[in-house]
């Protein structure tokens, strides 16, 4: 409102500046002139408004009379006939400007209600969908305030300087029973935001007069915002319950291909045992070390499986407490012997190495899932080394195998959920979430995990930190 007078002084210098110009610089005749004229109120019209717009055409139609009709110099017209010429100029520029002014509005309602559906598309933030949509509302439409009534969560959301504080019950009507409420003197519309001409919630805005069509098209878009906020938060949800369905047969196939080998060797040692009661003493102490050695390892499998399932479900909480971490990467490799086999295993460890905090117990799974993919990934004749250096500020642990590589597109993935290469998903059996669970540890150790890849090499490089950052994460 403060650029108003300026737009009305302007608008009145350009009429001015035109009449100077005929007149003065470049005589012309009166027809020329009123053609002139009339296609400045238009630009007006355009550019600023009608009030402007009326304005400049009054003064346009003075300037035409004394400048132009005869008797010239006087604002008294001879011809009867210039009266219906003069009058003609009049309406055609109050009509022009009007039809111009309400193009402009019409153009940018257009604009704010595609900015606002744009808005809605790309909303992405903290907070609930709801509150982001009224503030985009009162943002875009330059609104004091709006409030939003969602009729399934029962929620009232607000948005601009001035709240709503009485609105409520006139927004549930709305949300209800499709009721409407307006009040102009308080420049306040409420209304009911239909789906299928079933009203789901209550729209209330404060602020400039609008059209009743215009505030009709932004409930839809609420509508069909909202719409669409609750298609996502389902389809989160159906893939929050297809991955918790996927993580569980994972487990179960991983459980059942991780237990037959200790189970097998357990069976072995009890079925020679029941067979021979006879058999010496030093063998039969052999047999059930073996299935006293498996029955730990079956164990073992157990609370992993167990541990990797809480992993992926809820928040990791991590216990330090000052630990060996060759002792650590040891006690894994001993567990996994019957996996390395005769596999050449190459251990490198810096000297002298500080003990660090950390939570043995998943530091362990982390090893034992990298370690794992490494044997899986390589050729039985290759080795895998284990290397770890010591810093400052942090302790790494490299693991390595010579296996085909990580394609370069792929390497962005790995840490994800469930994923797993297109090139060896069906060729190796595995379920996608070693990797992630290991990378979700060393996070929770304020740590990281990195991979570099190239073909015949592929180095996983986890790091610790030195000091003692915290626990519960």
């Amino acid at each position: 409102m403060r650029r108003l007078p300026l737009r009305v002084l302007a608008s009145l210098a350009g009429v001015m500046a035109v009449t100077l110009v005929t007149t003065r610089i470049i005589p012309v005749n009166a027809t020329t002139a009123g053609f002139t004229y009339l296609l400045l109120v238009l630009v007006i019209a355009a550019a600023w408004g009608f009030l402007e717009a009326s304005l400049a055409s009054l003064l346009a139609t003075l300037c035409f009379n004394f400048f132009f009709l005869p008797p010239v110099g006087t604002l008294t017209i001879a011809d009867p006939q210039n009266w219906v010429a003069l009058f003609s100029f009049l309406v055609t520029a109050l009509i022009a400007s009007r039809l111009s002014a309400v193009a402009k509005r019409r153009r940018q309602e257009v604009e704010r209600l595609y900015a606002f559906s744009r808005a809605l598309l790309l909303s992405d933030g903290s907070g609930p969908f709801p509150a982001r949509l009224v503030g985009k509302l009162a943002e875009i439409f330059q609104l004091t305030a709006a409030a939003l009534y969602d009729r399934d969560s029962g929620e009232l959301y607000r948005a601009g300087a001035a709240g709503f504080e009485d609105v409520r019950d006139q927004l549930r009507d709305a949300a209800f029973h499709g009721t409407a409420f307006t009040d102009n003197e308080g420049q306040r519309m409420i209304v009911a935001v239909r789906l299928d001409a079933e009203p789901v919630a209550g729209l209330a805005i404060q602020g400039p007069a609008m059209p009743k069509s215009l505030v009709q098209g932004i409930a839809n878009l609420v509508a069909i915002g909202l719409e669409r906020a609750r298609a996502q938060d389902l389809a989160q949800q159906v893939e929050a319950a297809r991955q918790s369905e996927q993580l569980r047969t994972t487990l179960i196939d991983a459980m059942a291909h991780e237990f037959k080998t200790p189970l097998t060797l357990i069976k072995a040692a009890t079925t020679a045992l029941l067979a021979s009661p006879g058999e010496p003493l030093e063998s039969r102490n052999e047999q059930l070390t073996i299935a006293d050695e498996e029955a730990d390892h079956l164990r073992e499998l157990i609370d992993d499986a167990i541990e990797m399932a809480r992993l992926d479900t809820a928040r990791i909480e991590v216990h330090l407490e000052i630990s060996d971490l060759p002792g650590t990467i040891r006690e894994v490799t001993a567990s996994m012997q019957s996996k390395i086999d005769e596999r050449p295993l190459e251990m490198r460890f810096e000297q002298p190495l500080p003990a660090i905090p950390l939570d043995r117990r998943l530091i362990k799974i982390a090893i034992r899932q990298l370690l794992d993919n490494a044997l899986k990934y390589s050729p039985g004749d290759t080795p895998v080394a284990i290397r770890v250096a010591g810093g400052e500020a942090e302790v790494t642990l490299e693991i390595t195998d010579h296996g085909s590589g990580i394609p370069a597109p792929e390497q962005a993935h790995i840490f994800e959920r469930f994923y797993r290469s297109p090139s060896v998903k069906h060729q190796i059996p595995g379920s996608g979430l070693g990797l992630s669970i290991a990378h979700s540890i060393l996070r929770a150790h304020r740590g990281d995990l990195t991979v570099v890849s190239r073909p015949g090499e592929t180095t996983f490089r986890m790091t610790l930190p030195t000091e003692r950052t915290g626990e519960n994460h």
